[in-house]
């Protein structure tokens, strides 16, 4: 394999340099669904050293029309797209140093996987990730990749701190309600351009080819043949609470107690409890078996009903219900199921 990197190096701007500084980098990808599987296997393929992936779901038969590195398999043993992830990557690329997380990204782990990398790349679909992962980003002056995809059309920017404007000066301007492809649909094409202008940016930042980042906002449409290119350089604001003079990084800032969510366009309510307790796969099977409803325990969590809801509990306690938008009836069957 001495001449797997060849036609790469081959490329004046990579080199032998630029493949080399690229075998010694690490990224965060936060996300393992369409962007991330599309970003990862680019990346390990092109000879990145170590690359984090980081996700707090697993896979379904819905994600396979999109979702490269999955299988049939993998929908039907609703394994987590980190844990398929990691063995399709190494499948690839053995040499390749892969480290998973799965779990639901918050402002501190996020801090925590970002400490010593080189990148970050956005491969989510909510705003409120991509403004944790936009105060990591400046408050450790590591630069992030911007990337959404919803439909047939997509947008891209690579965010460096001290460079660019940050995501947070563009909220004025972006819009209030953030369709995502569980409510609108997206199509494979729309997936792959995003992912090859982030893979881009990524292989240009990582091999020493800043200079040649691009410094407008792409926005695209597959489907009706459109493209535009934005200038955000003015948009910056010097009041900013992540990129201006007294930065406070609030989207950083840890919540406490237990924590309930709506997960944007999946009808899943999201349950995350309090670090004082400690709920594990064994206390979901212990449930599922005082209520007598049949379960399905993997390595990684347990699935019963409840209430005629499918629920799931990962091994770090972390509940979703599935079938449900109201938070308070998710909190009222955590509190029946858990006390």
């Amino acid at each position: 394999m001495d001449n797997r990197y060849s036609r790469q190096t081959l490329f004046q701007p990579i080199g032998l340099s630029g493949q080399q500084r690229l075998a010694e980098s690490h990224a965060v990808i936060i996300g393992c669904g369409a962007l991330g599987s599309a970003i990862s296997e680019t990346l390990v393929r092109g000879g990145i050293g170590k690359i984090t992936l980081a996700d707090r779901d697993y896979v379904e038969a819905s994600n396979l029309q999109r979702q490269q590195l999955f299988t049939e398999a993998d929908a039907n043993n609703s394994v987590p797209k980190v844990v398929a992830g990691k063995q399709r990557l190494l499948s690839i690329r053995e040499d390749v140093e892969i480290r998973t997380v799965l779990d639901h990204v918050d402002g501190p782990l996020l801090e925590e996987l970002a400490q010593g990398t080189n990148l970050l790349i956005d491969a989510t679909d909510n705003f409120e990730t991509r403004l944790l992962i936009n105060d990591v980003s400046w408050k450790l002056n590591i630069p992030w990749i911007y990337g959404a995809v919803v439909g047939s059309s997509g947008s891209v920017f690579p965010f460096i701190p001290g460079k660019t404007p940050c995501f947070r000066c563009l909220l004025p301007v972006l819009p209030s309600v953030n369709e995502t492809c569980d409510t609108v649909g997206v199509i494979a094409p729309a997936v792959q351009i995003s992912s090859a202008h982030q893979s881009a940016e990524a292989l240009k930042w990582l091999t020493g080819n800043e200079a040649a980042m691009r410094t407008k906002l792409l926005h695209f449409d597959v489907w009706n043949n459109t493209s535009v290119e934005a200038g955000i350089s003015r948009m910056k604001n010097t009041d900013c609470e992540t990129c201006g003079s007294h930065p406070v990084y609030p989207a950083l800032h840890q919540q406490s107690g237990t924590q309930y969510a709506v997960l944007c366009g999946r009808d899943t309510v999201q349950i995350i409890p309090d670090a004082g307790r400690e709920l594990t796969v064994a206390d979901g099977v212990w449930v599922a078996q005082q209520l007598q409803t049949p379960y399905r325990e993997t390595p990684f969590f347990v699935e019963f009903h409840s209430e005629g809801y499918r629920c799931i509990l990962f091994g770090n306690g972390r509940l979703l219900i599935h079938g449900l938008k109201n938070m308070q009836t998710g909190r009222k069957i955590y509190h029946s199921l858990f006390g």
